[in-house]
């Protein structure tokens, strides 16, 4: 766990980074169109976006460090942290950017994480954002949301081969925001008495990738229980890690 909570470390402090490279700039762009006389409302609207998408940044770099095993406070202090850089970044006036992390059950400071045993994985992170800026030539007032979430759907059947061998054919979906996602990394262990196992080539062992969010696993193993247990887990392509176990029905 230490070593993935370390990984999870970098990528916020690499989203930190992304984030300020942006909103800088952006706000260069801003400050000489306004130096040179142009009614740059183009650059404006665009330093604007660059503070939605490096919040964005922060959002997704905190939820990879929680799903790791990083502290639960984690979004709430990266987020504390974006906003003193946001309002140092401006110096054409006064920007004023506050969040509220969502709470409302299944959500706390603003994250969800349901590793489930009936096939459901989720790791989510939700915060409500109020941008104020102004100075002499401007004022305006932007309120939008951030939801990054990754969902991980598991089912299984398996047919017994003979005797307590059983040939096990996995499918899992992962999901970015509803939307089928590519995972960087995913893997998968099955239940043998009180033993959880990682299938290897001399199980059969096959993992095929659909390039639509969908992956087949298939192996064969020796399972005394006739309630044949699973277990996936999965990195997407943000960092983000899911799990999510279930039972498989036999065929």
């Amino acid at each position: 766990m230490e070593g993935k909570g370390s990984s999870g470390q970098i990528i916020v402090i690499a989203a930190l980074i992304i984030a300020l490279t942006i909103i800088s700039t952006e706000l260069y762009v801003y400050e000489l169109g306004k130096t040179i006389g142009e009614a740059n409302t183009n650059s404006f609207n665009d330093y604007i976006f660059a503070i939605k998408l490096g919040s964005q940044h922060i959002v997704t770099g905190s939820l990879a460090n929680v799903s790791q095993g990083g502290p639960d406070q984690t979004l709430i202090v990266n987020l504390e942290r974006w906003f003193s850089l946001v309002a140092r970044q401006y110096h054409m006036g006064r920007a004023v950017l506050n969040f509220t992390p969502y709470e409302m059950q299944p959500y706390s400071s603003g994250i969800r994480i349901l590793w489930g045993s009936n096939g459901l994985g989720v790791a989510s992170a939700y915060a409500d954002f109020d941008l104020k800026l102004s100075d002499r030539e401007v004022n305006v007032n932007v309120t939008y949301a951030i939801n990054v979430t990754t969902t991980l759907l598991v089912q299984g059947t398996y047919r017994v081969v003979q005797g307590d061998e059983k040939q096990v054919n996995v499918t899992c979906n992962l999901l970015n925001e509803g939307r089928p996602a590519l995972a960087k990394v995913i893997t998968s262990c099955y239940r043998n008495l009180d033993d959880w196992l990682i299938p290897g080539s001399l199980n059969n062992y096959t993992l095929v990738d659909c390039g639509n969010g969908t992956y087949l696993i298939s192996f064969v193993a020796e399972i005394s229980s006739s309630d044949v247990e699973i277990s996936v887990h999965a990195y997407d392509q943000r960092e983000i890690y899911t799990q999510a176990n279930a039972t498989c029905v036999e065929l």
